[in-house]
């Protein structure tokens, strides 16, 4: 994994029922063993009931889970939750909902609501294609991020990459017209499938007005430390942001 956020990947080898074609052979994450600290395991235990929402295959009501109406973010793979808490936190109006498996993570990021005093996030900690599937209706999003996936940056792993049409259409369909879909990766062989993948979904309109196709970092997106080592070592970061149309 090459940034703070990386914990998302597409698992080739998931043998998935035949009858759903999406299922077969996607996941959006490939489970790794961590290290839970005390602090996150504290956190999983005073807030986890409050902030975390159990995994049901059937449509989650995002305005009974917020306890309000508001616009609604999904962030799919928030690592340890960082970026997440500090965007949360500049868009109070805005609710996030972060999709992760990595119970670290999530303890990572509970703990970080505690401290802030957040209110405006949610977490479900389950396979962010199940939930596409089964608990978010169409048209109920404005917005998804998923920022650094993993880049099976080997060639012949390269087919494990969550960015594919049938995961981007599954996704797109959940997102209300005129709400927009922020990519990030540091690979730029990934950056080049994204952006061929994205632009190749009728749905979707590119945002960027650069003649690369790459739009400008977001204000909103923070640099992680280990993007901004990255940038001073002259790596590259390139973001795609895309609008339903």
């Amino acid at each position: 994994m090459s940034t703070e956020n990386e914990h998302i990947s597409n698992d080739a080898g998931d043998e998935q029922a035949a009858e759903n074609p999406l299922r077969r052979g996607i996941r959006s994450f490939v489970l790794r063993q961590g290290h839970l600290s005390s602090g996150q395991a504290r956190a999983l235990e005073e807030f986890g009931p409050k902030f975390c929402i159990d995994y049901a295959p059937a449509a989650l009501d995002l305005d009974a889970a917020f306890g309000r109406q508001a616009p609604r973010v999904l962030e799919i793979g928030f690592g340890m939750g960082q970026a997440t808490a500090q965007i949360a936190a500049a868009r109070p109006e805005t609710d996030f909902l972060g999709v992760e498996v990595h119970t670290p993570g999530v303890g990572s990021l509970l703990k970080l609501i505690g401290e802030q005093s957040l209110t405006n996030l949610r977490i479900v900690q389950h396979d962010a294609v199940e939930v596409l599937e089964h608990m978010l209706t169409p048209d109920s999003l404005d917005g998804a991020h998923i920022f650094f996936p993993d880049p099976w940056h080997k060639k012949r792993h390269n087919k494990r990459r969550l960015i594919k049409p049938e995961f981007v259409k599954q996704l797109v369909s959940r997102i209300k017209t005129g709400g927009y879909l922020h990519l990030a990766t540091d690979w730029e062989d990934y950056a080049i499938q994204m952006l061929e993948v994205l632009s190749a979904e009728t749905a979707l309109q590119n945002t960027a007005t650069s003649e690369t196709g790459y739009a400008e970092r977001p204000d909103y997106r923070p640099l992680t430390k280990f993007e901004n080592r990255g940038i001073k070592l002259g790596h590259g970061v390139w973001d795609l942001v895309f609008k339903k149309i």
